[in-house]
């Protein structure tokens, strides 16, 4: 089966952010990430991460406005200074905690497609040339549009053709279950089709984005074409426990 890790902003959120590495550790856990570290000083993190001796799989890049409710910083051509403050940001910590991998959301611009493409384009771009310079993959997901109306990359065809556009050898896919499910694809038709070209992945039962087995999804095939498939990366657990994180990791035993 896959190794597997834990997503800190999503899970063990019984814990002060802080304390999340010791009890994801405590649970089995060998990997986690963190969507937006930034809250905490990362040589503060970092020590928690090295003392349990934890892979940390990705962080993403600061997206300005979007988790707010705004159109995000990494689409749009007015905010590219922003954008680029947010990468050296990313770099800061990045490198300080170990990341593999830092994911670039696309957010939800208002503008033409055309002009918001070639805005993506040129700024994965410019991070994918700053982070291969510290050995760490930018990975670009798509996000269902039920859940975040608007989103501008809603399927993993739509993330290929920007990172495409890009042109750079830093970019890849960051895969995720739940997201692939909420669109109504199948996870490992989708999977296999884009297998050469994800650099990491994500998971959480649809719908409702809870544990494995809360929902629909049949997480034995894909885990097994996951094994099959080159991908020998994490695969994260981003999902929000419909309890206390503890009370619903019985898939980890199943699978892990």
């Amino acid at each position: 089966m896959p190794k597997f890790s834990a997503n800190l902003s999503t899970m063990f959120r019984e814990h002060s952010l802080i304390d999340r590495p010791r009890a994801a550790a405590e649970a089995g856990f060998r990997a986690i990430e963190i969507q937006f570290p930034y809250e905490l000083e990362y040589k503060a993190l970092a020590a928690e991460i090295s003392r349990y001796a934890l892979a940390v799989s990705v962080i993403n890049v600061p997206c300005g406005d979007f988790i707010d409710g705004g159109e995000g910083n990494s689409a749009l051509p007015d905010r590219i200074d922003d954008f680029r403050e947010s990468v050296l940001l990313a770099a800061k910590y990045a490198r300080g905690l170990g990341a593999l991998n830092v994911n670039i959301l696309a957010g939800t611009p208002s503008i033409d497609d055309e002009t918001a493409k070639n805005a993506l384009a040129d700024n994965l771009r410019h991070a994918a040339t700053v982070f291969a310079k510290i050995g760490i993959t930018v990975v670009v997901e798509a996000i269902n549009d039920i859940d975040r109306p608007g989103f501008f990359l809603s399927t993993a065809d739509a993330v290929i053709d920007i990172i495409d556009r890009a042109d750079h050898p830093n970019l890849a896919l960051q895969f995720d279950l739940y997201h692939t499910a909420m669109m109504g694809q199948p996870l490992v038709e989708t999977f296999e089709k884009h297998a050469d070209r994800i650099g990491h992945i994500q998971f959480a039962d649809a719908p409702g984005r809870n544990e494995p087995g809360t929902g629909t999804i049949d997480f034995a095939p894909i885990f097994d074409a996951i094994d099959a498939s080159p991908y020998d990366g994490w695969v994260a657990a981003e999902y929000f426990p419909a309890n206390r994180t503890g009370d619903g990791l019985a898939w980890l035993k199943i699978f892990g």
